[in-house]
């Protein structure tokens, strides 16, 4: 299998056992999606999550790129404060990129919320909506509603999408205004009022030890530099090859399933919903000392 400028290898692996979704099968998904997620990973550090085998493969995380990289792609060099050491990341700008980086067995790609050229100012702050085992997707919906319940008293615009996974995401538009810092104490802030909200279904207790089995996490500190989550659009190592998608609001209700969206319903939706759902994360910031005024916090 090739593509014009890149060679593609081992179509024919078998990546999704139980459904025989093939690795060929993924990489014309990200041939097909480039137009819709390059947005969101252009400039972008990635941390590769490489799953070779397969989703039965537990795989590998791999951040530095130096060795795999072809002379072609787009690198940036970034020093790493855990390892005090500089990594190099692949950035991902065009589809020759995406074909390379899913050829490796990055079934799902994970970007920084912030690009390159600033990387201590993110384009987005995050709330991340985590079930535990016991919580039904109904109620991740609900703790959805009541984030966006907040961000409609704060006046400001929240995105969400699906995880791919077994939660949902709302991003809020930030156009680089603020530090890491201030986006995660405003996340924080959001947080904290959706708990207020469901004190019965969910926690900001990070620790899994800590909380029960039945609480939904409301994760705000994916708001650091060099944090990452699984991009709009991306595929994700899961049963049924489902795909982090952006939903409309009015989608947001009990009975959507992240099952419903998978690489091979994906192209089907986007002909019936073309528009980018998820293009106001990249527009407009928002004012946070304007919310914050709203809120009355």
């Amino acid at each position: 299998m090739k593509n014009e400028q890149v060679e593609l290898s081992n179509p024919d692996k078998i990546f999704w056992p139980e459904e025989g979704i093939t690795k060929g099968d993924l990489l014309n998904y990200y041939q097909y999606i480039a137009p819709y997620i390059l947005p969101y990973l252009k400039n972008r550090p990635l941390s590769l999550k490489r799953n070779p085998n397969g989703i039965k493969d537990e795989g590998f995380y791999q951040k530095d790129a130096a060795e795999i990289a072809p002379e072609w792609i787009k690198t940036a060099e970034i020093y790493a404060e855990s390892t005090k050491k500089i990594v190099h990341y692949l950035i991902c700008n065009n589809i020759k990129s995406l074909l390379f980086i899913a050829n490796l067995g990055c079934i799902e790609m994970n970007p920084w919320n912030s690009v390159v050229s600033t990387q201590d100012y993110p384009d987005y702050l995050v709330i991340d909506i985590d079930p535990s085992a016991k919580n039904s997707f109904d109620e991740v919906i609900d703790v959805a509603l009541a984030v966006k319940e907040v961000l409609d008293e704060a006046g400001i615009t929240g995105c969400c999408k699906t995880s791919g996974a077994t939660g949902l995401h709302v991003y809020i538009p930030c156009n680089k205004k603020y530090k890491y810092e201030e986006v995660r104490s405003f996340a924080k802030i959001i947080a904290s009022l959706v708990h207020d909200k469901l004190p019965g279904i969910t926690t900001m207790e990070r620790s899994l030890s800590k909380r029960r089995n039945d609480q939904i996490y409301i994760d705000y500190l994916q708001n650091s530099r060099g944090q990452t989550l699984a991009s709009a659009y991306s595929a994700r190592p899961r049963p049924g090859a489902t795909v982090s998608t952006p939903l409309d609001w009015k989608e947001v209700k009990h009975g959507l399933l992240p099952a419903q969206f998978t690489i091979k319903t994906i192209p089907s939706r986007l002909k019936r919903k073309p528009a980018d759902l998820f293009a106001p994360v990249l527009g407009k910031g928002m004012n946070m000392r304007d919310a914050l005024k709203s809120l009355h916090v």
